[in-house]
């Protein structure tokens, strides 16, 4: 049996991430009490089931934070289990919030909408912890369904290396771990030719090529990658994102994350995500 569990923050697309497994063929379940997870597990399973998908989040109330012990109890009955923990900046949510007039889960007439927020986050830390991390604070609906579609067909017995390209002006992914700043490095957008391509059009990876600076800079962080990553794989993780960041995420950032993807896949599970091209 396969369970994908999606959790996260209110109003960062757990719902579409729900859906777009519904989609892939997986029985999916929304707002489970954590505390019923284990019992579901096998009801599904002695019925039948192979797939399975199952939201859980602060409605849970208090026993979302039992989730984690709960995953390695269903872990050691030879289930495939994997979290998929969905994020993003505060002002977004806020404005997802007020946009749709929806109340979130934790108000309680006291709290203010970033307050709700914020707690909200220090009761689901230890469970982001067990998760693969996704910030859909610059996603729109398609784009983060092409990205879960992308993370269901993973081998998930690999680590999967992650390079994914932004922006600084908008901000730093809430899913990196290592982050990598390119903004010192000569600017395409200043060559009226170049400005309105991106880092995987020819002409902008020939200039790039070309400049010293940039090659001594991907080597670094190409042998910095190299040298950490065993100590990664050795840690028991299920993935690793590398966040390349530029001002504006179009030509800088999106090639070094293509020239990585391209260097590692030959020895890694690799996936490439350009967060301000997926708008």
């Amino acid at each position: 049996m396969q369970l994908f569990l999606i959790s996260g923050l209110s109003g960062s697309g757990k719902s579409i991430a729900l859906k777009m497994l519904e989609d892939s063929g997986y029985y999916c379940v929304d707002n489970l009490p954590a505390d019923l997870l284990t019992t579901l597990v096998e009801h599904l399973q002695h019925a039948g089931y192979s797939s399975i998908a199952v939201s859980i989040d602060v409605r849970s109330a208090n026993s979302v934070q039992r989730l984690p012990h709960l995953v390695q109890q269903i872990k050691q009955q030879d289930i495939d289990v994997h979290l998929l923990f969905l994020n993003a900046q505060t002002d977004t949510l806020v404005k997802r919030f007020s946009e749709t007039r929806r109340l979130h889960p934790l108000s309680d007439g006291v709290r203010t909408l970033p307050e709700c927020v914020s707690y909200e986050r220090e009761l689901l830390a230890e469970i982001s912890d067990i998760g693969h991390h996704i910030d859909t604070t610059e996603l729109n609906s398609n784009a983060l369904r092409a990205w879960i579609k992308q993370f269901i067909k993973l081998d998930r017995a690999r680590l999967t290396l992650l390079f994914e390209s932004f922006g600084y002006k908008h901000g730093i992914p809430l899913d990196a771990d290592l982050v990598f700043d390119v903004r010192c490095l000569p600017n395409p957008h200043y060559n009226p030719v170049l400005q309105p391509l991106t880092g995987r059009d020819a002409a902008v990876i020939e200039f790039l090529n070309n400049t010293p600076e940039v090659q001594d800079m991907f080597a670094d962080i190409r042998n910095f990658v190299e040298r950490w990553l065993p100590n990664f794989v050795a840690d028991n993780r299920s993935y690793l994102t590398v966040a390349i960041g530029c001002t504006g995420g179009q030509h800088r950032s999106v090639y070094f994350a293509e020239k990585l993807a391209r260097h590692f896949e030959q020895q890694q599970q690799v996936l490439v995500r350009h967060r301000e091209l997926s708008q």
